[in-house]
């Protein structure tokens, strides 16, 4: 006699029960897809992909494979580096967001979660490249020139006196004087 249960009709075929094991068979092929990933994930050959991919993270690889992205180096201020991977098309901002995703999920794998204020970062740090500080970021990365294996690096940013807005400190202080004169 045969030991598997299949009831139903198509819409409940998903749901088919393995009678042996009492596992849903979808738990099953899940496992062992889950199981295979990590196999792949372990072999040096694939250092490069992230232990929790998504899917953007695994098309964004195989394009830098076929050359329609590109690999950038992103000079820390302590020295230290980081590798991101691009588009060819990409825009400073999409750098920034690639930076902010490899930097949140090298400090979730080190430390767990860890909170950084990017808002805090980018108003007080741009990224340059060859010492031209990529500031509009809505303009493609090879209008600076930025190829593949190219070197960024993060650097000051400071803001004339007149195009900047005033800060909490600066309305703060405006405030206080007023008090004082009262």
């Amino acid at each position: 006699m045969e030991a598997t249960l299949s009831v139903g009709t198509k819409e409940e075929g998903n749901n088919n029960i393995d009678a042996e094991t009492g596992y849903n068979s979808n738990n099953i092929k899940k496992a062992r897809l889950h199981s295979a990933l990590t196999t792949l994930l372990d072999d040096p050959i694939l250092s490069d992909v992230p232990k929790k991919p998504a899917l953007s993270d695994v098309d964004t690889l195989i394009s830098l494979e076929l050359g329609s992205a590109m690999r950038i180096t992103v000079l820390k201020l302590d020295g230290t580096s980081l590798d991101v991977v691009v588009m060819n098309s990409a825009t400073v901002k999409d750098m920034k967001l690639a930076i902010k995703k490899k930097i949140n999920d090298m400090e979730q794998s080190k430390m767990g979660h860890r909170q950084i204020s990017w808002k805090h970062v980018w108003s007080n740090f741009c990224l340059s490249y060859h010492n031209e500080k990529l500031l509009n970021d809505d303009s493609a990365l090879q209008e600076y020139g930025i190829r593949n294996n190219s070197q960024l690096q993060f650097f000051p940013y400071v803001v004339s006196r007149a195009s900047r807005r005033h800060s909490r400190r600066r309305k703060h202080r405006f405030f206080h004087g007023l008090n004082k004169r009262g």
